[in-house]
């Protein structure tokens, strides 16, 4: 295949981006295969690779282009000049000892640079949210508590405490890799296997295209690590489809909006704040993935049983079968594009890293693909390029964000703030460690409404989480609940971005869909309440305790958005719905005591649902025989 070369000026860009884009997609695979450098090298080539590419691609604006100006030029050179600067004085940087030495004019001038191309690169991509909140921080170091600048400077841009920290490690070597993965499966048409097998499995069912956007946002999750992304792939789908149906338009974008959220928190590949909180905690990202599993079983049961009775209360049905793919063909013609993802478990949990894992089932996405006829046709030179462009495109956002929350986690741990607001929010709370953990999820809410899942979850870890472990809660599950609460502000209003996709692609009033998507996923607030309180949920613990509390909160699960959506055996009445609410938070709260009341309560409802549908259908009349007349007229 030959391809005229387009020797324009953009087009010149473009070829200069994908050159680089490859190449940076290719020294990471290198790095993760034969072992990475030393963290300087490392996670200043990496940044070096993302701020080149951030500054080619998007304008000063924001706006993605590929015709950059002078001025994107001139922020390129400043962007990329601090970090060769650290290349060719690398002994010098590691050979002199940090905060007594003093920094040379080169430094000090190399270190703002690098500090103020960091903010606007952050800017450009993810908007002024994090900046602001980096900046803010940087003025509490100077003029609050009082900080030297020449170490505050030191700490940011000449240790691997502060941009070049454990934030953009995170990056380098895990989130890159696992980005440059969904790409290689969303080029080899992973997302039509996910969305035929979601069609197969659930849309013959009542409000079944809803239960397709459920299945299918949580299987593309697993690769794409964001909501937005989800909506965007998932949405122009899925969402025809429920309002197809008749689902109201805000109820479907909802749907979407919930269940492409939850792709962060389902295993086994989750968004990049789970590899940060690995890192954080000194753990494996196995280890990770078993603490998610049953809260986001939960959270994708909740949101199946809300469009479920939704769709019974409205008398909605399925789609017809003749209009579905069969499961068998569905599995014979791409069922193969699941072997990748199988091979970065069968990695994984053979005892090697999640990237080396995640670099082997990127390398067989392609090979799979070759396996049938129906999938071949993907395997091409220049899918595989655009794969990896994709990929390293996809990658900046979260590069800049980690270098960004670098600053903040520099003030944090200069200043001593960390200790401070520890300290502030136990006095504010007053030992109680409810009103902690509310504290704690409004900050989550709140940050995660401006910047990035992983950013908000770093944010948190150094500020809040140490303050709910000093209250007695475990380590995991105050990580957890830092980075379900970072995750929940993409659905929650006043700025929702996983609802604003969703409700733009369904035409839907902005303020409604999020209500909805909050109704929708209601037990993803309440379900990390429940695992700081009894960690079997996190299966901590032993096997009994942990099969019990899955149980016993998946009960809940379905009693308590039953109550919220009016709807168990038979449309509910407002008594039932308050006795459900209730039962539902009972059995999912842990103990003996209030799952003894909560199914008792639940035992009311379904009796009285079922002899109100026995004696509904006893009066109906019963068809006699046709009268003589009736049939000659006939």
């Amino acid at each position: 295949m030959t391809a005229k070369l387009d020797l324009s000026y953009a087009g010149i860009v473009r070829l200069t981006v994908t050159v680089i884009s490859v190449a940076m997609a290719l020294y990471h695979m290198w790095a993760i295969a034969f072992g990475s450098p030393e963290a300087v090298w490392y996670r200043g080539t990496h940044l070096l690779f993302a701020t080149t590419l951030l500054f080619l691609i998007h304008r000063r604006s924001g706006e993605v282009t590929d015709k950059p100006t002078p001025l994107d030029y001139l922020c390129l050179i400043l962007g990329v000049a601090p970090i060769i600067y650290l290349f060719v004085n690398y002994e010098y940087i590691i050979s002199r000892i940090f905060y007594v030495d003093d920094l040379s004019p080169a430094d000090m001038a190399m270190g703002v640079i690098m500090t103020v191309m960091v903010l606007e690169g952050t800017r450009r991509v993810i908007g002024w949210a994090l900046p602001l909140t980096a900046i803010v921080f940087l003025a509490y170091g100077l003029f609050v508590a009082r900080l030297a600048p020449m170490q505050l400077l030191d700490q940011l841009y000449m240790t691997t405490e502060g941009i070049f920290g454990i934030p953009l490690s995170v990056s380098a070597a895990y989130v890159l890799i696992f980005v440059l993965f969904g790409s290689f499966m969303e080029r080899t048409g992973t997302g039509q296997l996910f969305m035929d097998f979601a069609l197969s499995l659930t849309g013959h069912a009542a409000g079944g295209p809803g239960k397709v956007s459920v299945f299918s946002s949580s299987l593309f999750g697993t690769i794409s690590g964001s909501a937005v992304a989800n909506v965007m792939v998932d949405g122009p789908i899925t969402i025809p489809l429920m309002k197809r149906s008749g689902f109201p338009p805000h109820f479907a974008a909802g749907v979407e909006a919930v269940a492409s959220t939850g792709g962060q928190i389902m295993p086994p590949i989750m968004g990049a704040a789970a590899f940060v909180m690995a890192e954080f905690m000194g753990v494996g990202y196995g280890q990770v993935i078993i603490w998610a599993l049953i809260p986001a079983i939960l959270y994708y049961l909740a949101c199946f049983c809300a469009v479920h009775f939704e769709a019974k209360r409205r008398g909605l049905v399925g789609m017809p079968r003749s209009e579905l793919p069969k499961m068998k063909d569905v599995m014979r013609q791409r069922g193969h594009l699941f072997i990748p993802v199988l091979v970065i478990l069968f990695v994984m949990y053979s005892g090697y890293s999640a990237p080396l894992a995640a670099l082997a089932g990127t390398l067989a996405c392609f090979p799979v693909a070759l396996l049938r006829r129906s999938t071949r046709g993907y395997v091409t030179f220049t899918n595989v390029i655009e794969a990896m462009v994709d990929g390293a495109r996809n990658a900046l956002p979260v590069a800049l964000a980690c270098a960004c929350a670098g600053i903040v986690i520099a003030v944090v741990t200069l200043s001593g703030l960390g200790i401070v607001f520890t300290q502030f929010v136990v006095v504010l709370s007053k030992d109680t460690l409810l009103l902690a953990l509310v504290l704690t999820m409004c900050a989550g809410i709140v940050l995660g409404m401006g910047m990035p899942t992983t950013p908000a979850y770093i944010i948190m870890t150094a500020l809040l989480v140490p303050a709910i472990i000093k209250l007695g809660v475990i380590e995991a599950a105050a990580h957890m609940f830092a980075f379900y609460f970072a995750i929940l502000s993409a659905i929650t209003p006043p700025v929702a971005l996983a609802v604003f996709a969703a409700a733009g692609l369904a035409k839907a009033d902005l303020w409604s869909s999020g209500w909805a998507a909050v109704k929708i996923g209601f037990a993803g607030f309440i379900v990390p309440f429940m695992f700081v309180y009894e960690p079997a949920l996190l299966m901590i613990g032993d096997w009994p305790s942990v099969i019990g509390a899955f149980v016993t909160a998946s009960c809940g699960i379905a009693l308590f958005a039953g109550g919220l959506h009016g709807y168990f055996l038979t449309v509910a009445n407002y008594w039932q719905r308050a006795l459900l609410i209730v039962a539902g938070l009972l059995l999912i709260d842990p103990g003996l005591t209030t799952d003894i009341v909560g199914a008792v309560l639940a035992v009311i409802v379904v009796g009285a649902q079922w002899l109100g549908r026995r004696a509904a259908l006893a009066a109906e009349p019963v068809p006699g025989p046709v009268p003589e007349s009736v049939k000659q007229v006939s």
